[in-house]
């Protein structure tokens, strides 16, 4: 116990059971807003993601989509994902960053008990400590854990469906400076739900009744949160899931 804990012990009477202040070590969550409704799929996010981290993925294949590369891998942590849709006898296109979404309870925690790997529960990142982490572990088909460590690089990517996570949270992103204004936004999560409310009531407005905010609860929410124009179908973007418990249940084997 540090000799400030033990000054206010002394002076105030706190003891074990009634901590002292936290007030002064507060740390709000922040969170990353992206506005699915404004995307115009340019991929400008994708090459920020690869320029900021220094990564350069090889050259693949067209699988006859625009997803390109097909998949997110150690090379690349942002894949853009382009969905046909018919929906009220109208085509609509559905374009997704797909990454990480920083899960606030990250289900890969569960059925996987590695030495030295945590999450942060303010900015949703994996924390893995290098000298203790050094694996690949495939667990059941829901949620795949990929680490790989070496000594000029470190990258792991998690999440219920086989993203990535970047090694930092930057306040100001790379591509929030190249997409277009608005799109993305990163600020204090309670400023974000805010954000995300009153743009879901312009999307409202506009004729999409069941435009939402996808901040799944199942995990407890997460810290990258998509405004959508169909919140009741977030499987039509591109495999988003309505995370509940059960689901997580199943897929871990063990609820909490």
């Amino acid at each position: 116990m540090s000799m400030e804990t033990q000054d206010i012990i002394k002076r105030s009477a706190t003891n074990v059971i009634t901590p002292p202040p936290q007030a002064r070590d507060y740390k709000a969550e922040v969170a990353k807003l992206i506005d699915v409704s404004s995307c115009v799929g340019c991929k400008a996010c994708q090459v920020a993601c690869s320029e900021w981290n220094d990564i350069r993925d090889n050259v693949g294949h067209c699988v006859g989509v625009y997803d390109n590369p097909a998949d997110l891998s150690a090379k690349s942590w942002t894949v853009m994902r382009f969905t046909e849709t018919e929906q009220n006898g109208k085509l609509e296109w559905l374009i997704r960053k797909d990454g990480c979404m920083h899960c606030e309870d990250p289900a890969v925690l569960k059925p996987v008990h590695l030495p030295g790997l945590s999450s942060s529960t303010r900015t949703g990142l994996l924390i893995f400590n290098l000298n203790t982490v050094s694996a690949v572990v495939t667990v059941s088909p829901g949620v795949r854990l990929i680490f790989r460590a070496s000594t000029k690089r470190t990258t792991a990517f998690i999440n219920v469906r086989s993203a990535s996570i970047a090694s930092a949270w930057a306040r100001n992103r790379p591509a929030s400076k190249l997409v277009r204004p608005g799109l993305f936004t990163s600020a204090p999560k309670k400023e974000m739900l805010e954000l995300g409310e009153q743009r879901v009531e312009k999307l409202k407005a506009r004729g999409f009744e069941h435009a939402g905010i996808y901040n799944p609860q199942g995990v407890g929410g997460t810290h990258v949160m998509y405004v959508l124009h169909h919140a009741n179908q977030p499987e039509l973007y591109h495999g988003c899931r309505k995370i509940r418990r059960s689901i997580l249940r199943s897929i871990c084997g063990k609820g909490r």
